[in-house]
């Protein structure tokens, strides 16, 4: 996934090097905070401001480009949009990882549980990775 140009002009946005460069850092590193992200274009350039991320994170949320990922007692992160799935954060070191559970089972059983037409769903597990083992 490198063709960051295409990918923009995919979900109807105007490629600009900012995007480029948080799309990259996105593909690169997988979920970031705003703070992170603020920080790795600070080393692209030098003048950005915070508000022009917030801005261009607010874009590409709003056309599907990117999708936030709320995590309990911590920061959202931001990650570019794919398949449908669920998360695991660990609960010491804070990484975030990726997990492909099937959602719309998830979802239709939910459904079926309760009288809610479920129109969106984010599962993030927490516990303790490998690592902080």
């Amino acid at each position: 996934m490198n063709n960051y140009t295409d990918m923009l002009r995919d979900h109807n946005l105007k490629v600009t090097p900012q995007r480029l460069a948080i799309a990259q850092a996105l593909d690169v590193r997988g979920h970031m905070s705003l703070d992170e992200l603020y920080h790795v274009m600070l080393e692209k350039f030098s003048s950005i401001s915070l508000a022009t991320i917030y801005k261009n994170i607010h874009i590409m949320l709003e056309n599907t480009f990117i999708q936030e990922v709320k995590l309990p007692q911590a920061k959202s992160v931001y990650e570019l949009t794919k398949a449908s799935h669920a998360h695991l954060s660990c609960e010491k070191c804070g990484a975030v990882e990726d997990i492909m559970l099937d959602m719309d089972v998830l979802v239709k059983q939910a459904m079926q549980k309760s009288s809610y037409k479920i129109q969106e769903a984010s599962l993030v597990l927490g516990g303790i990775c490998k690592n902080c083992q």
